[in-house]
């Protein structure tokens, strides 16, 4: 280990103001680090998680799934600053929708108007508390107080995920950029959510305020609505902590998945990170790992108080090594270690863990440009209760690097996604900006024409290219 690394971090993030338990989880995640440990989980120490309930299946009476959504609060990671797509302010605040009327909505609008309609149509008070980032936190802020009724029973509107430096690849130090200094910094990865909870004291408001349990989801993923069946279905088992998993596609070639361990019998979290190269084709293979992990999160709350106060808030969760440059928009820059874990990982923490099987309504990420498109696409509807309705199934879209950043992506989408209701799949290579009211078809591609084009507005987009 580098103690000089790691005495240099202690007294950066102690000057900063970071909580004690975010410390004590860098330090016990620098040990592992300095030590050589990988963090990988290897596909013979693991078998398959299979058979899960699901949840179309289940038969829950209204009177349970009112019941059980009364006592429900929802938390919504909100720390993403979207850098994969070039962007340097909170990701919940990209456009992501326009109503009919021509209101332009945010992820954090649709978030919070879920949230309304489903408290109007169950009466639940149904708190929302958003984990949020020092990078993000003002502008969310700002953003909801344009919503004077969401708050609840005095309940803060969101908790502070930590932060801490991030390490010069070489010497494992903490990394200077006198350029900006807030580049010197990362989020922990959402595996901070436990130090967060417990540094914030929300849980135990939660529970004062007589709430049981807590549906966690990314706010990237506008899928992840409150649901009465599954909080139901939760509160029902009796387990201290439930993970929603989905069936793979083609699609699904990253993300995160629960394995079984073998040494014990344990229900664990395997990350793409965490994933052997020699091991991608089995972690891969949907005969072999059916499901994969959407990150929605289910938490009986007295055993999440009760863990974090047994642990300091400092859970025994997998190292996550993460390799970048200290500043993401520039390769040159100095190469970093951001030293991250998973929340999906205290599966292994919870004896009694369980998940059970959702449809892919609700798993709707956006990671990328090519997935925004999609969702701003009329493949899907947005309902009066502001859910997500798929109209077609959803085209594979691969978009080339012309589209990478948001601002590029706009400025060639500026008259609007084209149609894709009738398209299994759209591939651009090169740079094409889209007219008004395209329409694509099929497995369709534009080639790289070596220059800037056009699709001309009303042009169909297919297999053999543009037809006007």
């Amino acid at each position: 280990m580098s103690e000089t690394g790691l005495a240099q971090a202690h007294d950066k993030m102690t000057a900063a103001g970071v909580a004690p338990a975010a410390i004590e989880t860098f330090t016990r995640f620098y040990g592992l680090l300095a030590s050589g440990e990988t963090g990988l989980v290897r596909e013979a120490d693991v078998e398959p998680l299979t058979g899960l309930p699901r949840h179309a299946d289940l038969d829950v009476s209204d009177d349970d799934a009112a019941a059980a959504l009364s006592r429900t609060a929802v938390i919504k990671l909100n720390g993403g600053l979207g850098t994969s797509m070039g962007m340097d302010r909170a990701k919940s605040l990209l456009t992501v929708r326009r109503t009919a009327a021509g209101e332009d909505l945010s992820f954090l609008d649709v978030i919070v108007r879920q949230v309304r309609a489903a408290r109007a149509a169950t009466g639940a008070r149904l708190p929302l508390v958003l984990m949020s980032s020092f990078r993000t936190q003002d502008d969310t802020l700002a953003a909801l107080g344009r919503y004077d009724d969401l708050a609840v029973d005095g309940l803060p509107l969101d908790f502070l995920q930590n932060r801490e430096p991030k390490l010069a690849a070489d010497t494992l130090e903490p990394v200077e950029w006198p350029a900006d200094p807030s580049l010197e910094w990362c989020p922990p990865g959402h595996g901070d959510l436990y130090p967060a909870l417990h540094a914030s004291g929300v849980v135990r408001a939660l529970l004062d305020a007589g709430f049981r349990y807590a549906s966690v989801s990314n706010s990237d993923n506008l899928g992840a609505v409150p649901d009465a069946e599954i909080a139901a279905w939760f509160a029902s088992s009796g387990a201290p902590y439930a993970a929603e998993m989905c069936r793979k596609t083609p699609a699904d070639v990253k993300g995160g998945q629960l394995v079984v361990r073998r040494s014990d019998g344990r229900i664990m979290q395997r990350e793409t990170a965490q994933t052997h190269p020699d091991d991608m084709d089995a972690a891969l293979d949907a005969s072999r790992h059916p499901y994969f992990h959407t990150n929605n999160l289910w938490f009986d709350l007295e055993a999440l108080a009760a863990e974090l106060d047994r642990t300091g808030g400092v859970l025994e969760l997998p190292l996550i090594r993460n390799e970048k440059t200290v500043d993401p928009t520039d390769p040159s820059s100095t190469p970093v270690i951001q030293i991250e874990s998973a929340m999906g990982a205290a599966v292994a923490v919870f004896p009694g863990a369980t998940a059970i099987e959702v449809g892919r309504e609700r798993f709707l990420p956006v990671k990328k440009t090519s997935d925004l498109l999609v969702l701003r696409s009329d493949v899907y509807r947005l309902t009066d209760d502001y859910r997500l309705e798929a109209a077609a199934d959803a085209p594979l879209v691969s978009l080339s690097k012309a589209y990478k950043a948001i601002g590029d992506f706009d400025e060639r989408f500026a008259a609007g996604a084209p149609s894709l209701r009738d398209a299994s799949s759209l591939t651009v290579d090169g740079d094409w900006t889209f007219g008004a009211g395209v329409r694509v078809t099929g497995d369709a591609a534009l080639p790289d024409a070596g220059r800037p084009a056009t699709v001309p507005d009303g042009a169909v987009v297919g297999p053999d290219g543009v037809t006007p």
